[in-house]
């Protein structure tokens, strides 16, 4: 029977490291179920920040530090849902995720009058309204005054439309990796992106009219 070779590309430094910290995750969550609680502060210190970072992009300054919390307290009750199948950073942005979408399903929108948005605000908005694809819309949305009417304009959204919004339309993630993130089917997902995206421009070309327009998909 002829010789059969197996050939292997050799992992980089970055795999190695990446494996090397999802194992020593992996075993400090075992030691916390098995009953050493205490340990958990390690998962706080190690996560918070990546966890501040996704949570400070999705709601008011005066509500992350709360939610942050909130988001710890999840994942310490829920660690017996934890699959080892994915790195804990991941399956703590998804806690973090749903504990924004939440909070924004319990909040009563705010109706924020069109006449709060300047010049600026309203030459941004023409620009972007122009025919143009994801990516352009992912760099327009960096400036100043696109961030100020990108806040204005969330506000109208239903918290699904605005859940998907930031996970597809701002944070670039797919379809299918923003259903994971959200425990949601990627149908669901992938229609919401749609009606979430025609929402967002009807409220952004509704601006340019001084009309006011609020989504309750």
């Amino acid at each position: 029977m002829p010789v059969e070779w197996g050939f292997h590309l050799p992992m980089t430094d970055e795999s190695l490291t990446v494996q090397r910290c999802m194992a020593e995750d992996h075993e400090l969550l075992r030691q916390i179920k098995q009953g050493d609680t205490e340990r958990f502060r390690e998962v706080i210190d190690r996560y918070q920040q990546h966890v501040g970072r996704i949570v400070r992009r999705r709601v008011p300054a005066d509500h992350v530090e709360e939610l942050v919390h909130d988001v710890f307290v999840r994942a310490y009750s829920g660690l017996t849902q934890f699959s080892e199948k994915v790195s804990l950073d991941h399956w703590l942005a998804g806690i973090a995720v749903r504990t924004c979408y939440d909070f924004w399903r319990m909040q009563r929108r705010r109706e924020i009058p069109v006449s709060n948005l300047a010049e600026d605000h309203h030459r941004w908005i023409e620009r972007v309204l122009s025919p143009q694809s994801e990516e352009t819309f992912r760099d327009e949305v960096k400036h100043r005054e696109a961030q100020e009417v990108l806040a204005w304009a969330l506000d109208q959204l239903s918290p699904e439309n605005r859940a998907v919004v930031t996970l597809v339309h701002l944070d670039g993630y797919s379809v299918r990796e923003a259903a994971a993130l959200l425990g949601w089917s990627v149908v669901n997902v992938k229609v919401r992106s749609h009606r979430a995206r025609q929402a967002l421009r009807k409220i952004l070309s509704g601006s340019l009219r001084g009309e006011h327009h609020e989504t309750t998909e």
